[in-house]
């Protein structure tokens, strides 16, 4: 064991403890998957990076993802703030645009936005289209809606293996509270758009939550694959615009904000990002 690097990071937020914090090992080479697994479970956090060094040449760095119950090919905000504590310690990349990330999905591309938040261009859907009968009744049973409240439902999977479910309304969204039991191994993510005076008032165009109690996390408070997976869905289809605000996490007493836009061949999943706690881990 020895002092590693160490950051945890608020991401999808500016303001500390508001967002959905990653645990970031800025060093993570020769540790083995079970140190990494163990070290995961103990943070209890719904996911904890690991950065080594990129085995791909057009990568900066390559990034391993765990989650108190296993490993993940790519997430959201673990990729925004592992980028941001990987700058703050001094990485440099390659490509003046921003950093190129490696994980289990392949190349991640990230970029500052016009406001200089960190964003990562969504990667292709592993799993797309719609969702088998028994599958969709499992989900809304599992919400507790009746099965008019779900307006669409579809796989959004790009790594996490979610299930998308478009509900009537924010307001619906905000107001479930899921049998867990029931959902199982699903990872269900729902979405519920405001109407015009609250999405004035919140500077937010839809209200999204994600459940996942079969990797250890009843909900996760701010999700980037979701919404990426989210955005891939729905804008092509014309529910949500090419650029949009989600707010997520207002259940659990957070203001996650991620901001997403469609530009070109890319669609741009960003947040803010700040270090709430920086020094080293025994590992």
């Amino acid at each position: 064991m020895r002092q590693r690097p160490f950051a945890q990071v608020d991401v999808f937020t500016a303001e500390p403890y508001r967002g959905n914090p990653v645990a970031v090992v800025l060093d993570g080479e020769h540790l083995a998957d079970d140190e990494m697994a163990a070290f995961a479970r103990w943070t209890n956090l719904s996911e904890t990076t690991f950065v080594l060094p990129a085995t791909d040449p057009a990568a900066d760095y390559r990034l391993r993802i765990f989650t108190p119950g296993g490993e993940l090919p790519f997430a959201g905000h673990p990729t925004i703030g592992s980028a941001h504590a990987w700058l703050e310690a001094g990485g440099a990349p390659r490509d003046g645009a921003g950093p190129v990330q490696e994980c289990g999905v392949g190349l991640v591309r990230l970029r500052a936005d016009d406001a200089g938040r960190l964003a990562f261009a969504a990667p292709p859907l592993r799993r797309s289209g719609p969702v088998d009968a028994a599958t969709r009744a499992q989900a809304v049973a599992a919400l507790g809606v009746p099965d008019d409240a779900v307006l669409d439902a579809a796989w959004v999977d790009n790594g996490p293996e979610w299930l998308g479910l478009l509900l009537r309304d924010a307001d619906t969204v905000l107001a479930l509270r899921p049998d867990l039991a029931v959902m199982d191994g699903l990872k269900v993510g729902v979405v519920g758009l405001y109407d015009d005076a609250r999405r004035a008032e919140l500077g937010a165009h839809a209200e999204v939550r994600a459940f996942v109690p079969g990797i250890g996390i009843a909900e996760d408070p701010v999700t980037g694959s979701l919404n990426a997976g989210l955005a891939l869905w729905l804008i092509p289809a014309g529910v949500l615009p090419e650029r949009y605000v989600v707010s997520q996490g207002t259940v659990l007493r957070r203001a996650g904000r991620v901001h997403v836009e469609r530009a070109g061949d890319a669609t741009w999943i960003g947040g803010d990002a700040v270090t709430c706690v920086a020094g080293t881990v025994t590992l």
